[in-house]
């Protein structure tokens, strides 16, 4: 097992969402919504000028988080956190911003999930018994998306994330793309997970030991799991 304390194994999950997202990124602009939690890290670990982050309350071009003179009380994002602009950046209102995520305008959104399971379906807006306002933008993210991306700890005390069949409410069917963890990188193809990046000091069957669904193993396993 890997044992960080908390910040930096956010961090770590982070660094490697943002990798994925440079590695997606071609030279076109390429428009990112993240969630709140762990994805909202991962800003801080982007090195491509062409990605643009965009918020649900109206920002396209946040930059990473602000402190001590940077911090302005206009600028946050979907966290209510204190953000940088970037060069270029814009504003709109809700509905617009809502447009770009349901009329397909973003290329990629990470958000976080107590659970995916082996269908690519994703539980991540609430635990039954818990005080929550509602699914926030969420819903329309999975949908909208055009590569959906699950940012998390690969267990909750213990218990797998990734599972066979989600048992909390459902965010989304067969939404998933990628899921990364601290354990590795997955890839959703055809629905069918594969593992195609993995933590260097872990084997194949110490994710498996981790991992309650089945998973399959990319023929060109990556290493490079950034740390």
């Amino acid at each position: 097992m890997i044992k960080l304390p908390k910040d930096q194994l956010q961090a770590l999950i982070a660094k490697n969402a943002a990798a994925l997202l440079d590695e997606l990124c071609s030279d076109h602009s390429f428009v990112v919504n993240l969630g709140v939690g762990i994805p909202l890290l991962a800003v801080n670990y982007l090195h491509r000028d062409n990605i643009y982050i965009h918020t649900e309350n109206g920002m396209v071009g946040v930059g990473p988080l602000a402190y001590g003179d940077q911090v302005h009380p206009d600028l946050v994002n979907a966290g209510r956190q204190p953000v940088t602009e970037t060069i270029g950046c814009s504003y709109t209102d809700a509905s617009e911003s809502f447009g770009m995520i349901r009329g397909r305008h973003i290329h990629a959104a990470v958000l976080g999930a107590f659970q995916v399971d082996q269908q690519a379906n994703i539980a991540n807006w609430i635990i039954p018994g818990s005080t929550l306002l509602g699914v926030g933008g969420a819903m329309d993210l999975v949908a909208g998306a055009q590569t959906v991306i699950i940012a998390m700890t690969h267990c909750n005390a213990g218990k797998p994330k990734l599972v066979h069949q989600c048992s909390l409410p459902i965010t989304a069917y067969h939404e998933a793309d990628y899921v990364v963890t601290e354990f590795g990188l997955f890839h959703f193809v055809d629905g069918t997970p594969i593992l195609e990046k993995i933590h260097p000091e872990l084997s194949v069957q110490d994710v498996r030991n981790a991992t309650e669904f089945d998973f399959s193993v990319a023929d060109q396993l990556s290493h490079t799991l950034l740390l």
